[in-house]
Parts: C-alpha cells; sequence; structure tokens
C-alpha cells in the first residue's frame, strides 16, 4: 500500500513539474511530447488536485490562466474523464445539453466561415456576415450557463475544498466574455467593409472567439463536470437544480422536473407566493399564470436591465418564445438590422423621453399591432418594458355595433360542416374553387348557376382560400342563406341553403 501511495505522490509531483514546465519559455511541442510520454493516462482527480496544490504555493491567478490553456491542450485526449450518465433534469445533464447548443452553434459559424474564404464579392460576402452576427447573439446567452457554473456550482465544490476551478474557470469565463462583447461590438460596426475586411475580421477577432469557447467546453466536460459528480451529493444537485430557473439556461429550454431519490421534493416555484396581493384586489399564482395565457395579446416583460424575464404563453401567441430566452439581452432576441431601434426605444424609455412605441405590420395576411410601452415606478424610476402584440385582423373588420349577445359560431359551423362531409351525404355539392382561383378564373358565375339549379334539401358547399364575401351578398340576394367557416388560414367553407 505505502508503495502504491509513494508512486501516486510520484506521479503528482512529475506532473507538477511538468505543467511548471509549460509556464516557461520552453518548447510547447517538446513538453506535450513529454507528457505524452509520461502519463498515457492521467485521471482528472490528479489534474485537478496539482492544479490545487500550485494555488496553495501561491502561483497567481494570471499565471493560473495561462498555465490552464497550456496544461489543458497538452492534455487533450489524455485525461481519463470517467464520463458519468445523469438523468434528464439534472443539472450536469443541462449544463451538457446546453454545450451542444453551443457547438450547434459553432458549427453554423464555422461553416459560413467557410463560405466567407471562397466568396470575392463584397455584397454576398456582407450577407454572410449578417447571418454569422445572428449567430453569434445566440453564443451571448452562454452568460446562464456561466452564472449558473459559478453562483451555483462553485459555491457547493468550494464547501468541500476545491477552489481550484472557481479560480481558474471562473477567470476563462471572463475572459471568453469580453472577447464576445468584442466580436459584438466589431460585428455591429461592420455590415458595410469589403470582403477583404470580412474575411480578416473572421480570422483574427472572431474565430479565436469560438476557439475559446470549445476550449471552455473541453475543461467542463473532461475535468469539471465529472469531478463535481464524485463530489457533490443528491441534496447539493438538488439546491443547484432548484435555484436554476431563476438565473435562466443558455440555448435550451428546460421544462423536466428532477427530484432525486431520496429528496422530499419540494415546488421549484417554492419562493412565490401562493397569493400575490395588489392594490386593486388579488391572485392565486395559477389565477394570474391563467388570466396571462387567456388574454388574446402576447405580452413581454424586459427589466430595467434589459433582461427578458417573462412572456405569456396563450395557445394562438403571434410570434412564438421559448424559455431559453429568459435571463438573455433583449437586444439578442432580435435581427442584427433591428438592434438599432431596440436601443433607440430602451433610451428614450430611460432617459423618459419617450413612454410609448408602436409598430403595425402585415404578416402572412393578417394585420398584427406591437406597442412597447415603458414602466415606471410610483417614484418615475424606471422598471422595464413591457411588449405588447396583439392581432387585429379581425377587429378591424368590425362596423356599426352589436348590442344584442350572440356567440362566436365559428367552431359550431366547422364541426357540423365536418361532420355532414364526413357521411357523405348525397345531398351535398361540393365545389372546390382553390385551383380556378389560382389559375386565374372568378367562380361567381359558375357557383350562381349551381345555385340556380340547387333543389330543396340540397346543399352546396364552397371552399375558398379566403373570405367569398361578395359572392355571399350576391347570393343572399337571390334568396340562400350561407353560413361560413375559417377552416385554417388558407381555407374557408360556405355552405349556401335554398
Amino acid at each position: 500500500m505505502s508503495e502504491f501511495i509513494n508512486n501516486h505522490r510520484k506521479r503528482m509531483d512529475e506532473l507538477k513539474e511538468v505543467l511548471k514546465k509549460l509556464n516557461s519559455n520552453g518548447s510547447n511541442e517538446s513538453v506535450k511530447t513529454e507528457i505524452s510520454e509520461k502519463l498515457k493516462t492521467v485521471p482528472y482527480e490528479d489534474v485537478l488536485a496539482v492544479e490545487q496544490e500550485l494555488i496553495f504555493e501561491g502561483m497567481s491567478s494570471d499565471k493560473m490562466l495561462e498555465l490552464c490553456d497550456l496544461h489543458s491542450n497538452a492534455l487533450s485526449g489524455l485525461i481519463a474523464s470517467n464520463s458519468q450518465s445523469t438523468p434528464e433534469g439534472h443539472p450536469v445533464s443541462i449544463f451538457r445539453k446546453e454545450n451542444l447548443a453551443v457547438q450547434r452553434e459553432i458549427e453554423l459559424i464555422t461553416s459560413l466561415f467557410n463560405k466567407i474564404k471562397n466568396i470575392s464579392e463584397d455584397e454576398k460576402a456582407r450577407e454572410l456576415l449578417i447571418q454569422v452576427h445572428s449567430h453569434f447573439n445566440n453564443l451571448m446567452d452562454i452568460e446562464k450557463h456561466y452564472a449558473r457554473k459559478e453562483n451555483l456550482l462553485f459555491p457547493f465544490m468550494e464547501k468541500y475544498l476545491i477552489t481550484g476551478p472557481s479560480t481558474v474557470m471562473w477567470g476563462k469565463d471572463d475572459q471568453i466574455r469580453n472577447m464576445l462583447k468584442e466580436a459584438s461590438l466589431v460585428l455591429q460596426k461592420s455590415h458595410n467593409i469589403n470582403a477583404l475586411g470580412i474575411k480578416r475580421i473572421t480570422d483574427e477577432i472572431l474565430t479565436p472567439v469560438l476557439t475559446a469557447l470549445l476550449e471552455m467546453i473541453q475543461k467542463e466536460e473532461e475535468i469539471l463536470f465529472p469531478m463535481s459528480l464524485d463530489t457533490l451529493t443528491e441534496i447539493d444537485w438538488y439546491e443547484i437544480y432548484k435555484q436554476s430557473s431563476e438565473i435562466g439556461f443558455c440555448l435550451v429550454d428546460i421544462r423536466t422536473e428532477w427530484i432525486p431519490e431520496g429528496v422530499s421534493g419540494e415546488p421549484v416555484n417554492k419562493q412565490y407566493s401562493s397569493d400575490i396581493h395588489l392594490p386593486t384586489g388579488n391572485f392565486k399564482l395559477e389565477e394570474l399564470k391563467t388570466i396571462f395565457n387567456t388574454m388574446p395579446v402576447d405580452l413581454t416583460f424586459v427589466d430595467k436591465d434589459d433582461n427578458v424575464r417573462f412572456f405569456s404563453e396563450s395557445p394562438d401567441r403571434i410570434f412564438q418564445r421559448s424559455r431559453a430566452i429568459l435571463g438573455r439581452k433583449v437586444q439578442y432576441c432580435h435581427p442584427p438590422a433591428s438592434v438599432a431601434i431596440v436601443e433607440k426605444i430602451l433610451s428614450d424609455f430611460k432617459s423618459g423621453r419617450q413612454t410609448k412605441a408602436a409598430f403595425w405590420i402585415n404578416m402572412k395576411g393578417q394585420f398584427i399591432h406591437i406597442c412597447y410601452y415603458a414602466l415606471h415606478s410610483d417614484n418615475k424610476e424606471y422598471m422595464g418594458t413591457l411588449e405588447v402584440s396583439q392581432n387585429l385582423t379581425e377587429l378591424r373588420k368590425l362596423e356599426g355595433e352589436k348590442r344584442i349577445l350572440t356567440y362566436d359560431e365559428e367552431t359550431i359551423i366547422v364541426d357540423e360542416i365536418k361532420k355532414t362531409e364526413n357521411k357523405m351525404n348525397e345531398n351535398i355539392i361540393k365545389y372546390d374553387a382553390r385551383e380556378d382561383l389560382a389559375n386565374g378564373a372568378h367562380p361567381v358565375d359558375k357557383v350562381m348557376a349551381a345555385l340556380s339549379e340547387l333543389k330543396d334539401g340540397e346543399k352546396y358547399l364552397l371552399i375558398t382560400p379566403f373570405p367569398p364575401v361578395p359572392l355571399i351578398m350576391k347570393a343572399k340576394e337571390k334568396g340562400f342563406s350561407a353560413r361560413e367557416a375559417k377552416i385554417n388560414e388558407a381555407e374557408y367553407h360556405t355552405y349556401f341553403l335554398k
């Protein structure tokens, strides 16, 4: 046993000396060769233990940061990570899903870089750079991954006197943050440069960011996650899990609930009171959630620091949202071309110059109204921005007044028509006019001729890609009744009776 301990200590001392050499002026390649020869397989525990000793011996954090890159590159592929599987919803499972999502973004960016290398036309290169900019905006979401690692995982590891990861990795995280910010600033100012300038930006500024991100993923997967899984208890992980949603998740939408075996489960949202009291009344949490999700508008809340904090989930949302955007800077949730407008609105709201900004657009045949409202407390302090989007297509059609109670019969009509059609009743005459309309033919005369020959008890079903209002009015003038139903955005059924 003593011989084993001595050999183990000797190997750690050799590793420590080799790692010190990596920080000298010698050839990095020769040291990597030396490591490969001496340590064909290096347990990750030894790497972390030696790193911890170097910290205790007084090596500065700056030197440790330099050493971190050098020794991780030298040991790449040699570390026996002893990777452990984790159940869905476990904090490490989430970290790994996020790393996969980041790697996917990097793959997409790299493919765009390869296209840029082979393009000489300025305009085409700029178009590709705009796509790169959008993907780099997605990479800014890494902040939530690093924040959970630093503020949740590291404190639990430090509880067991493991301070190496927090000392070294946190510094590397900050370096990556700064690199991403620099890349973002460069991209904002580079949409008008020529193809040659774009190639220089991708090589000299953007590519090093991707390399740094991939290296951090390697450190986490091969060293941090295995060591933390060996060290932390299920109670520790559950505490991390319960607090994770408050920070948010990077590029993934996590909905799986995880409660480890043997742990008494508590609601993740325990910190929220079941009763919410306001000056004009109160709600239970479930009632308030249902109200938000029933309102015929899309709501999105951005806090005073420009972080997306909330969105409603009505079944007919105009602009789809994923919980992955929670905690993300709102600037990174918009296409690069729109960021200047977003910044202008936020600046005007924060300064008090404006309190409302409205837009309206036509989208897929629908009239959409989008309005941003500045939120201020009673003492005029800026608290954030509320985005309210509403589909006004049907409301714009309203005329006159409605004072008599009637219900929307669209669902009833749709069900009735479908049931009737399914029975294949021989008294139904069916005409699908969509193909004729697409070919430029007008169905009015054809339909009116068919209606004139309609016998008692027969029904005429007309299918069109839009409401045939003029035809319905003409049919009613001839004494026919008509009932219509919207099946979907591209299909309307009108049912004529004599």
